[in-house]
């Protein structure tokens, strides 16, 4: 009983956690539904804690709960390698002298890009000003809740940061991080060099998507991100990848 109690009152705790990062998350306004996930798991979470409690669990066949707990380990042991792969990725700078850049779309607002795009293009903007021969290509469509398309709200940005619009080409017709690929490819010469711009927690799932698309000369170049969101970004890096594996 004592055993069951403290067991309640960790998933309580955690539950709690949870629930608030999501609310937190939510009032960030991503644009997204993925703050649920926080809360669900809370949820969750705290049915778990009331099951150990009641010693529920402990009567679920032996055969069983051997086979869930293997399951739950190797959902783990999944997601530390893949969030190591992803965590790896955060230090790309890619090289000087790229012909083009490409810069992934991401939430815009009628007054300029959110917080994750706006480190994307301020990323953008160092390496083009470093490099003036660099072409820029901005590429997103425009989601049902912009007022725009992202990439014009991209070129927007980068021009009023000095960056001349002669040197900024739009694919403005994707809507995913595949179809930013696949559009975007259509722009660039065989064979011309090409830096990927996405925030850090990003860049690993872009690249192995630009890899699938026949991009192999592509570089990564991660930009950085708010570290208040950095666990939902990750999180949501996860369940993005799985789909690309399973679905893609």
């Amino acid at each position: 009983m004592k055993k069951g109690k403290i067991m309640m009152a960790v998933c309580s705790i955690l539950a709690i956690i949870c629930i608030v990062y999501g609310i937190f998350v939510r009032a960030a306004g991503s644009g997204t539904a993925f703050f649920m996930v926080w809360i669900l798991s809370g949820i969750c979470l705290f049915i778990v804690g009331i099951l150990l409690q009641k010693g529920v669990l402990q009567r679920i066949p032996r055969i069983l709960r051997v086979i869930m707990g293997g399951l739950l380990a190797a959902g783990v042991i999944l997601f530390v390698i893949v969030e190591g792969l992803i965590l790896g990725s955060f230090q790309e700078k890619g090289e000087k002298g790229l012909s083009y850049l490409l810069v992934l779309g991401s939430q815009v607002y009628a007054d300029g890009p959110s917080l994750v795009l706006q480190y994307r293009l301020d990323t953008a903007i160092d390496y083009l000003k470093e490099n003036p021969e660099t072409i820029c290509i901005v590429s997103g469509g425009q989601g049902y809740n912009e007022p725009m398309t992202e990439a014009e709200g991209m070129a927007r940005y980068l021009e009023q940061n000095g960056i001349t619009a002669d040197r900024i080409l739009l694919e403005d017709q994707s809507k995913t991080t595949q179809q930013n690929m696949e559009f975007s490819r259509k722009l660039i010469p065989d064979g011309a060099s090409l830096g990927i711009v996405t925030n850090n927690f990003h860049l690993y799932r872009a690249m192995q998507i630009a890899k699938r698309q026949g991009m192999t000369q592509a570089v990564g170049i991660a930009a950085p991100s708010s570290g208040k969101y950095l666990a939902n970004n990750m999180l949501r890096e996860f369940f993005g990848w799985l789909k690309m594996v399973l679905l893609d």
